[in-house]
């Protein structure tokens, strides 16, 4: 019966492919089959037969349903038979996670809207049941669960209001612990496991709409700030049946600690990962389904945080342990030891097991059950590059995957079997080029011809460099030139800094900043740099000397580095500008107002002016608590600083920032008003954290960052 099912998603119509869209390719669900999107015509190849296209879904058929809108994604029931396609999508915070679904039987051909009476455009996270039977989705803080025969629409969670959120999160869950999707079905398909939000305690921090009506219009963000208690979160398991729900006893307060990711273990047991509220605890947990006694798997302790998922990634919702082993143990990444390293820990938590045994930092991403490998990114040599390696569960050999001529920086998107990979290569030398792989030896498989190594599309140079400090810190660094570059002269400097935990900004990849970028051709050098602090593949001690010093060791490490930069004969250390956003914005504020002897000009864009201002789940997890640390707090902020401005500073905001406030423009504006420090200042009505919203916004931001760099920092060698 299953292969017949399986059959049937292919036997639409099948023609001979002339190019497949690769960049844009979707992995389907225990496979390594994939699908594109084409004018809303859906096409599934098979890696092993890419001279077949089948065409699964047409615009016809679609139409034929009642489908509007385009295509955003599907989702996927396990046998691949039936599938759910998600449209007409509505920005929640960062990301368009609310809209339309249609459901397709893929056997049949016909499809019907689902949730047709609730609002449009508010479904968010749909998916099957294993049974095939029902789709369960969140439409305004409660949980529904639609029969796919009857059409038969339950609501599973009835009390969900705009402080009470039922299946999804508040806005710091996504921002700071990258979870968007509130719920997961049972392996049976009888029960959902959800997360309940109560963020009836979370004070409202509240923007002003002046421009969009006659009157202002005030809008609330739940924000919980540095110091204040997260919303109170627990997990309920409800019976689709009886909608009775039980809910996990998991110690702790839950308004004081995060349960930060679980997954359904079997249909009795939920494992679900806890983070105290200094974030340098974590606990995984056992929980029974129906008793909601929850039992200590293991347990892990640190002095400085400790990191559950990659937080680099941009990927949201990832359970950090892979289950093997036939589920008796799971996969664990650490880096307790001084680099980061995966673990093989048994379920019962008797055992606990080094996997890979090298001496540098390997960043677990896939795992082929079949061949019992496992898949990690690693760069030993040079930091600003990645590389893919593998170890075997049985052997614990090592060893490298990418072969040598990919130098550079290199992404993988793994097949869901892990199999295959949707490779990316680049560098400062070599443009984005992109193939399909197997693994097994990094063969190609598409496309067919010599791979091609491009130049990058740009009016300038990359090349990398190192400093030393005079604290003995070494620095990686890229820098932009002119192409008419001579050494003997000099140039004015653009440092553009990010320096906090979230990303490095010196990676060997082919452009440079775009604001800065546009600058170079006129006769600028631009650099990026990565200081103590970073997520650096340099070991534990590196990324992690910042905690509870964010805005003191990472002002420091760029200002120490800049210094050996400004000895080069060829800068001009007259002519010195600095650019960050909003972590980056921080550090350029602080460098500016702390060491106006090396910088100049200063572009600071969505800054957290004090530490006070931002999340408590950010600020906390690298800083501590306020009530522990006010000291660094204080000496951390730019407005502490304030006073010191000497050069030239554009500060720029938009007031629908709801990430970091435009509040911290305000305070930091009234302290340099305090002081009577002369400074310029461009403010975005509505515009939120990007500021890309709205006709023109992008080119006026460019315009007025370039203008300004031009007229107080003068272009061209001299």
């Amino acid at each position: 019966m299953k292969k017949y099912l399986l059959f049937l998603l292919f036997i639409c119509t099948s023609v001979f492919a002339q190019k497949i869209d690769i960049n844009n390719l979707n992995w389907l669900p225990n496979s390594h089959s994939f699908w594109v999107s084409k004018d809303n015509n859906v096409s599934v190849y098979d890696v092993d037969k890419l001279d077949k296209q089948n065409t699964i879904l047409s615009k016809e058929q679609l139409a034929e349903a009642g489908f509007k809108g385009e295509i955003e994604d599907l989702v996927w029931n396990d046998l691949k038979t039936k599938v759910l396609v998600y449209a007409n999508s509505k920005k929640v915070w960062r990301d368009n996670t609310r809209g339309d679904y249609w459901y397709f039987d893929l056997a049949s051909g016909k499809g019907k809207q689902l949730g047709k009476n609730l609002d449009a455009s508010s479904l968010m996270f749909a998916k099957f049941s294993s049974d095939n039977e029902n789709v369960a989705y969140v439409s305004k803080h409660n949980i529904y669960v639609e029969n796919l025969n009857s059409g038969k629409i339950t609501p599973v969670t009835t009390d969900g209001t705009d402080k009470i959120i039922n299946g999804t999160f508040d806005w710091v869950y996504e921002e700071e612990l990258a979870a968007r999707d509130g719920f997961r079905w049972s392996p049976d398909g009888k029960s959902i496991a959800f997360w309940r939000v109560d963020a009836t305690s979370t004070k409202f921090h509240y923007m002003i709409n002046n421009t969009d009506s006659l009157y202002p219009t005030i809008i609330p963000v739940e924000y919980p700030k540095a110091g204040e208690k997260p919303s109170s979160v627990k997990i309920g398991i409800v019976n689709i049946d009886s909608l009775q729900t039980n809910w996990l006893n998991i110690p702790g307060e839950p308004d004081n600690n995060y349960l930060v990711r679980m997954k359904w273990i079997n249909n009795e047991s939920v494992m679900v990962i806890q983070l105290n509220r200094n974030q340098n605890q974590v606990t995984m947990y056992d929980c029974n389904a129906k008793s909601g006694l929850a039992r200590v798997i293991y347990k892990e302790e640190s002095n400085f945080w400790i990191d559950v998922f990659d937080i680099s990634s941009g990927l949201y919702d990832i359970f950090p342990c892979q289950f093997v082993d036939n589920e008796k143990s799971f996969l664990w990444s650490s880096d307790a030891d001084g680099w980061m390293h995966i673990y093989k820990i048994s379920l019962d938590g008797k055992s606990k097991e080094l996997v890979t045994k090298t001496n540098f930092d390997a960043y677990y991403k896939a795992y082929n059950e079949k061949t019992k490998t496992i898949y990690f990114i690693a760069s030993p040599d040079d930091a600003t590059q990645r590389y893919l390696y593998e170890t075997n569960l049985n052997s614990k050999k090592t060893k490298r995957v990418t072969p040598a001529i990919f130098e550079g920086s290199n992404r993988y998107i793994f097949s869901t079997d892990a199999a295959y990979a949707q490779h990316t290569n680049a560098s400062i030398s070599r443009d984005y080029n992109q193939r399909l792989i197997a693994l097994s030896g990094h063969q190609k498989i598409y496309p067919k011809e010599a791979d091609v190594f491009a130049a990058p599309h740009r009016d300038y140079s990359l090349e990398k460099f190192k400093v030393k400090t005079v604290d003995g810190i070494d620095i990686d660094g890229i820098m932009a030139k002119p192409l008419d570059f001579d050494a003997s002269k000099k140039y004015p400097v653009f440092f553009y800094v990010y320096g906090e935990p979230m990303a490095t900004v010196a990676n060997d990849s082919p452009y440079f900043n775009e604001f800065i970028a546009a600058l170079i051709p006129k006769g600028y050098i631009g650099i990026a740099m990565d200081n103590r602090g970073t997520p650096a593949m340099k070991g534990t001690q590196w990324r992690k000397s910042i905690y509870k010093n964010i805005g003191i060791i990472n002002t420091h490490d760029q200002a120490m580095a800049a210094k050996e930069v400004l000895k080069w004969d060829f800068i001009d250390a007259d002519r010195v500008a600095i650019h960050g956003w909003s972590g980056g914005g921080a550090v350029t504020l602080n460098l500016i107002f702390q060491y106006p002897d090396i910088y100049k000009t200063g572009i600071a864009i969505a800054a957290v002016t004090d530490q006070h201002f931002y999340d408590n789940i950010y600020t906390e997890r690298y800083m501590g608590l306020p009530e522990e640390n006010e000291a660094t707090y204080i000496q951390a902020s730019p407005v502490t600083h304030a006073k010191n401005l000497k050069g030239n500073l554009l500060y720029i905001h938009g007031t629908g920032d709801d990430n970091v406030h435009y509040k911290n423009a305000e305070v930091l504006i009234n302290e340099l008003v305090k002081y009577d420090k002369m400074f310029d200042l461009m403010i975005y009505p509505n515009r939120s954290h990007s500021i890309d919203e709205g006709e023109g916004t992008s080119q006026h931001l460019m315009d007025t960052f370039v203008r300004y760099t031009e007229k107080n920092c003068s272009p061209g060698a001299k």
